[in-house]
């Protein structure tokens, strides 16, 4: 059994940490257990909880853990392999032992978790169906009940102290970025018309392989870049065509990467995809310019929004005042999702605590308006905090014929034009940054990122293939 941990003095300071910020009460953090696919023994690739890997570290299926605050005590439940368990695992360490690893020194069975629940005990909202079931046999509740009874309190305790990244941490995120950085390259030097998308996500796979880790999501590998989360692979790439693919790997600590790159099918762009592609590239770098400690990330959403209507109007897809569109929300024609997210153990970092505690305040309240109900941070940014700037153009057919039939946005768009656009797809470029004191630093190793640098690796990956064709 392979054990990728920081320092046991890591898990404790953590846990210290949080012990100190709350001041009282008993927390109780779930793990994950083994999810069947189709019959109990073959399973779903396992994923650990991720707050259960920031506190206790340990990444194996069927345990439960414990901060008693009151009594300072760190409490791990689980059980001990049978010899049924070891015949098909081979023998393991003991749990006591795996515990010793992360600082903790008592260990419990998994029947005695509901001893030392009670009304009082905090825990995070429940996103899988079986922590609502433990939950509900462990305080008495009800199902339901029980999954709505979360704390509030812990919820922006733990998500105060996870937002702001440590260096260890930080060097586990280069590490991620890094292969996620070089699994893009090699998709993008992979890429050949007459291929189909499910061939290049191989390719990507096959990197996260050959470094022995796992994708930090689904790829999304695409030539129809204007669906925003689109996982089916089987169209054909051809000559004329833009492949967009998102992805990301994790570290061996499970800290995520995640990037996006849009690149044309042969070696070069064609005049629109170059002028869109530039666009975004434009936003992209006006967000990244904008971002340091105390911006707040809904402004640099909506400077990113402006620079794509000044870019679409230059080339006659909108017009007017690039101000009074973005206030309008015009760009949603365009834009229909955010401008980035935090990241970090998860690739939407902390997700599951609930979008309002992790991107906003108590001040600032997430939007419910089409375009803005899709960024999923918004407050003000604080030096150590991760996030992606992955800015898109996205021309979505649907979209088109709904406000074109109401007339909606009129003055800023000229809907003439843009039907000639009608089949484009989409572009999005996406990378992944710290927030430092004097600004931001990317992550991970840089991937070529203008339309010139795409063009070139494209354009050599294509002639190389003609000049061994020759020979």
């Amino acid at each position: 059994m392979e054990i990728n941990l920081f320092a046991s003095q890591t898990y404790k300071d953590r846990r210290n940490a949080l012990k100190k910020k709350l001041g009282k009460g008993v927390v109780l953090i779930l793990g994950n257990d083994e999810s069947s696919i189709n019959f109990k023994d073959n399973w779903y690739p396992f994923r650990q909880d991720s707050t259960f890997l920031y506190y206790f570290g340990l990444n194996l299926p069927g345990l439960t853990a414990m901060i008693d605050i009151d009594n300072d005590r760190d409490i791990i439940f689980g059980n001990e392999l049978s010899i049924d368990d070891i015949v098909w695992t081979g023998p393991q360490p003991s749990l006591a032992e795996l515990a010793e690893k992360v600082a903790v020194t008592e260990v419990l069975p998994t029947s005695r978790i509901a001893d030392h629940v009670n009304a009082a005990t905090l825990y995070l909202p429940p996103y899988r169906p079986e922590h609502s079931i433990k939950l509900s046999s462990w305080t008495g509740k009800g199902v339901a009940e029980a999954a709505g009874a979360y704390s509030v309190e812990l919820i922006k305790a733990m998500a105060e102290q996870r937002s702001v990244k440590s260096q260890e941490e930080l060097e586990e995120i280069n590490k991620a970025v890094t292969i996620t950085s070089e699994m893009h390259l090699a998709v993008m030097k992979a890429a050949r018309p007459g291929m189909k998308e499910h061939e290049l996500v191989g390719v990507a796979m096959r990197t996260a392989a050959e470094h022995n880790v796992s994708l930090s999501f689904p790829p999304i590998m695409t030539i129809n870049g204007s669906i925003l989360h689109n996982h089916y692979y089987g169209n054909k790439l051809e000559e004329g065509q833009m492949l967009l693919f998102d992805g990301g790997t994790e570290s061996p600590r499970n800290y995520a990467g995640d990037m996006t790159r849009t690149f044309p099918v042969g070696g070069r762009f064609d005049a629109r995809q170059k002028a869109l592609y530039d666009i975004v590239h434009s936003a992209h770098s006006a967000a990244v310019e904008a971002l340091k400690p105390g911006a707040v990330f809904k402004d640099i959403h909506l400077l990113a929004a402006k620079k794509l209507v000044e870019g679409l109007a230059e080339v006659g897809i909108m017009k007017g005042d690039a101000d009074a569109a973005v206030n309008a929300g015009a760009h949603t024609m365009f834009f229909q999702c955010g401008l980035g997210h935090m990241m970090g153990l998860d690739v939407h970092d902390m997700e599951n605590y609930g979008e309002q505690y992790i991107g906003y305040t108590d001040t600032l309240v997430k939007s419910k308006e089409f375009g803005l109900k899709s960024l999923r941070l918004g407050k003000a940014v604080e030096k150590g905090y991760v996030v992606t700037i992955e800015p898109g153009i996205y021309i979505i057919p649907e979209l088109i014929d709904m406000y074109k039939a109401d007339n909606k946005f009129a003055e800023f768009i000229n809907y003439q034009e843009l039907e000639s656009y009608r089949d484009f797809g989409g572009i999005r470029v996406e990378d992944d940054y710290v927030i430092t004191d004097a600004g931001s630093s990317l992550l991970g190793k840089p991937l070529v990122r203008s339309s010139e640098e795409v063009e070139a690796v494209r354009t050599a990956a294509v002639n190389n293939e003609k000049v061994i064709a020759k020979v």
